[in-house]
């Protein structure tokens, strides 16, 4: 059987372009290679960072994203994702100049979500700032303006620590900051059916809003399983003979 070349690594079929951060990273988190159950390259954007992507003005940055997904692509990769749900709004230039399937931001999975919701549900989004999450943001997404927002606060631990790019984060607070936040957005807004974490760094957390608040929690960790599983999908067996547990 001959076999196709082309590329230099391969299995690993998810890039990830990373924001410029030392913050420590936990299992959960997009940046800890151990989140993954497949295999992921990761390409560090150096002059991107928390502050300016979710505080500031991230338009002079694409063109970096772009090359550096160029770059993953080369190396071996088929599929390409960010580190941050404030980049939504490159999702369209970054898809046209790339070429292949791009993943730019959890807020993606918005539409299909609400479509799977009974109609008199909606969905909730969490934020790790709700202060600078605009309509561009959501309309990056096709997420309606009416959809309920909530954060966790300027003044948390969770989001100093994280959007200030510390040395050291209290994971325990970070948590307690995660699942306080959730439960104020489903308290003030009862007809949420499913939350969607907008902040990559909140998939650690999400077990633990999934048992506060009793709703389903969507996260850049659903979205990546998904899209991963397009780019590489799984052979299954073709015998009944060559299944494991079948009986002789």
């Amino acid at each position: 059987m001959t076999t196709r070349g082309g590329k230099t690594v391969f299995g690993a079929s998810v890039g990830i372009l990373m924001l410029n951060t030392r913050f420590p990273r936990i299992p959960g988190d997009i940046g800890n290679a151990a989140t993954w159950p497949f295999p992921v390259h990761y390409k560090v954007i150096p002059a991107a960072t928390p502050d300016n992507v979710v505080r500031g003005d991230a338009s002079p940055l694409l063109g970096a994203f772009i090359d550096a997904g160029r770059e993953l692509l080369e190396l071996g990769c088929d599929g390409i994702a960010t580190n941050c749900g404030f980049l939504v709004p490159f999702q369209t230039e970054m898809s046209r100049a790339l070429g292949v399937p791009v993943a730019s931001s959890s807020l993606l999975q918005a539409p299909l979500i609400r479509m799977s919701l009974p109609a008199d549900q909606t969905l909730g989004i969490l934020t790790i700032s709700s202060e600078t999450l605009t309509t561009a943001h959501l309309d990056a997404a096709g997420i309606p303006h009416d959809t309920p927002v909530g954060g966790t606060g300027a003044g948390s631990h969770f989001t100093t620590r994280v959007l200030g790019d510390a040395d050291e984060i209290d994971f325990d607070q970070a948590r307690a900051d995660n699942v306080n936040a959730a439960l104020r957005l489903v308290h003030d807004n009862p007809n949420i059916g499913a939350i969607l974490l907008e902040c990559t760094n909140m998939v650690p957390y999400a077990a633990d809003i999934r048992r506060a608040t009793g709703r389903p929690v969507f996260s850049i960790y659903t979205y990546l399983l998904w899209f991963q599983a397009g780019l590489l999908p799984r052979r299954f067996p073709t015998h009944l003979d060559d299944i494991p547990w079948a009986p002789s």
